[in-house]
């Protein structure tokens, strides 16, 4: 298949090529390269295969770029991985979310609908079940109340696609991801951040009293489920969560980190942050029956992986 993949040069995008390529998919990359964090972190990330897919510079906001791209290329499936990410920058620039995450999406869904690509695959956030009392999260929960700018945008987006599915026969799968981990994460994400930190002897930064809980899901897992999504011939329109369904709290993942590191943290303890979400944690039965997904890196395993990653001379 001709697959795009949105965000392409990041974490989550870089996997997901790596795995596309090795099944045999013509592939290429959309990124914008935005300085959210070191554009040579991305550049870095697709090193290894950058001369085997195009790699189109182009930001979401630009609707007449990704019409021009979609209308040259003539591509049969988009992963859209693309997306302003995290909750609290989201709260001090909710425009900027709004433009990239919403505008953005309905930018590709546009290109996708005149261009008849045949499947879309949308990156969802467990973000949008909020503080929800239901747990674990399931996909047939009913959404009311979202806790910051970043989940708002996931669900508008879920809606345009299931929009789009309805009036236009694009077949379309969501997948809220729960805190995705591993080698190549995000420098801003707690796991990547209290490690670089902690080994450098400086100190972190803890919001609450660390009994916040994450449903921590290694890359090689989601990876697995969304390939699974690539094959699925379900509803034209579906949701799945792609977790872990085991929750570990804060103050555990520091220690977890101390011990592979064989340091001790400096712990700066701060206040809640608004925004964020008090417990994630994935019901993903659905996903195991319909998709065959089977989350196989337990938390301490995943944890050593990224560690021994992190540590290596040149990463």
């Amino acid at each position: 298949m001709r697959i795009l993949v949105t965000g392409g040069a990041g974490f989550i995008g870089s996997h997901l090529l790596e795995r596309l390529l090795a099944a045999g998919h013509m592939v290429a990359i959309l990124d914008d390269f935005n300085d959210f964090y070191d554009p040579r972190i991305k550049h870095a990330n697709i090193a290894g295969f950058a001369k085997d897919v195009a790699v189109h510079r182009v930001d979401l906001r630009d609707d007449t770029s990704v019409r021009n791209l979609f209308h040259r290329e003539k591509f049969e499936v988009i992963v859209h991985l693309a997306a302003r990410a995290g909750v609290r920058p989201s709260i001090q620039h909710p425009q900027l979310y709004y433009d990239t995450n919403v505008t953005g999406t309905l930018h590709l869904l546009e290109a996708a609908r005149v261009t008849g690509v045949k499947k879309f695959i949308f990156a969802s956030s467990s973000s949008v079940y909020g503080a929800s009392k239901i747990v674990p999260f399931s996909e047939d929960q009913h959404l009311t109340q979202t806790l910051s700018p970043y989940a708002a945008t996931k669900i508008a987006g879920e809606f345009l696609c299931s929009t789009y599915s309805h009036l236009y026969q694009l077949r379309v799968v969501a997948l809220r991801y729960f805190t995705v981990y591993g080698p190549r994460q995000r420098p801003d994400l707690a796991i990547h951040q209290f490690t670089r930190r902690i080994q450098a002897g400086q100190p972190i930064e803890q919001f609450g009293d660390g009994t916040t809980r994450r449903d921590y899901t290694y890359i090689d897992d989601v990876i697995q489920g969304t390939m699974a999504a690539l094959q699925y011939e379900g509803p034209r329109f579906d949701i799945f969560n792609l977790g872990e369904s085991e929750t570990i709290r804060l103050k555990d993942l520091i220690v977890a980190i101390e011990n592979a590191l064989g340091k001790k943290a400096k712990i700066n303890q701060l206040p809640e942050q608004p925004g964020d979400m008090p417990l994630t944690c994935a019901d993903i039965s659905k996903a195991r029956k319909l998709l065959g997904y089977n989350p196989t890196t337990k938390f301490g395993q995943g944890l050593s992986k990224f560690v021994d990653w992190f540590l290596k001379p040149t990463k």
